[in-house]
């Protein structure tokens, strides 16, 4: 049965890109790395690597059983992190990454709770839109919205987020309603620039994948400025609903094509690799994670 070391072997091989940067990483032999990643195959049954010369690139069951035995990992680091710092005093102060519109709303009420349970601890917090970097920046953690880029830090999946179509009242009596999907090609759209695939928007139905082409007059680089847009009429947009959710609340916006799925957001608190992490930052880590199914 593969050992923890063997599954690190393989996050390694992931995150570095091949066999032999792996080895290097873990100054351990190439033949090693390949022979523990070869038996991790062979006892689950499934390729988790495809390999060629020069890289090492995961399968489709490999990237998705990296994201979870790396959380899994993470967990069982901060669980030996907190044996071995069993009674030690919460206190001191942590830096703390956000994105500008979320942070304020969903995180900083953990926070609160959190300096309530521990009235030792000071927190500031460091917003920011940007996947900023950890150690450079001085961040203990960070709650990061989205897919994660490769990278060393460690990560907790906390949650994902619900995306949804939305438009005006006004829009919708002007232009009608869209029914399904592919009647989007009809409608002006709301384009959000810094989203990948901006104008390829992946409804579901039923499991079903169901991509569409959009485009529109208005476009932005900003998620407040493209709800904004559609506020004012500009055409059909897509957000996270947590976004929305007061919008639609005071009838300024309304879901359209609720029958269809579009993918969810993770959402992640990340911090930077160590042994043993300081006591606040792991007490921090673990709160949040307790909390976040109310939240969300």
């Amino acid at each position: 049965m593969a050992s923890i070391d063997d599954y690190r072997v393989f996050i390694a091989v992931v995150e570095q890109g091949n066999l032999s940067a792996a080895a290097r990483h873990l100054h351990c032999s190439l033949q090693t790395v390949s022979r523990v990643l070869a038996s991790l195959e062979r006892e689950l049954g499934v390729e988790l690597i495809h390999r060629t010369t020069r890289r090492a690139q995961p399968s489709a069951a490999g990237s998705a059983f990296h994201a979870r035995i790396k959380t899994a990992l993470a967990d069982i680091d901060l669980a030996r992190s907190s044996l071995a710092e069993h009674g030690a005093k919460i206190d001191g102060s942590l830096r703390i990454g956000g994105s500008t519109q979320y942070a304020p709303v969903h995180v900083v009420p953990l926070m609160a709770a959190f300096m309530e349970r521990y009235p030792d601890v000071d927190i500031e917090l460091v917003v920011d839109d940007g996947h900023a970097d950890l150690l450079r920046d001085g961040l203990d953690a960070a709650v990061r919205l989205g897919e994660l880029p490769d990278s060393r830090l460690q990560a907790r999946l906390l949650g994902h987020l619900r995306q949804i179509a939305f438009a005006s009242p006004g829009y919708l009596a002007a232009h009608g309603r869209p029914r399904r999907p592919s009647e989007l090609s009809a409608h002006q759209c709301v384009l959000r620039r810094s989203a990948k695939d901006a104008q390829t928007w992946a409804f579901t139905r039923n499991g079903k994948p169901m991509p569409v082409e959009v485009d529109g007059r208005f476009s932005a680089n900003n998620a407040a400025a493209c709800n904004a847009a559609v506020v004012s009429g500009l055409g059909i947009g897509l957000a996270p609903l947590w976004q929305v959710r007061g919008l639609i609340d005071q009838g300024l916006v309304e879901q359209v094509l609720a029958p269809y799925g579009l993918p969810s957001m993770p959402v992640h608190i990340v911090w930077p690799a160590s042994k043993q992490l300081p006591a606040r930052t792991r007490a921090f880590i673990d709160f949040v994670a307790s909390r976040w199914l109310a939240e969300v």
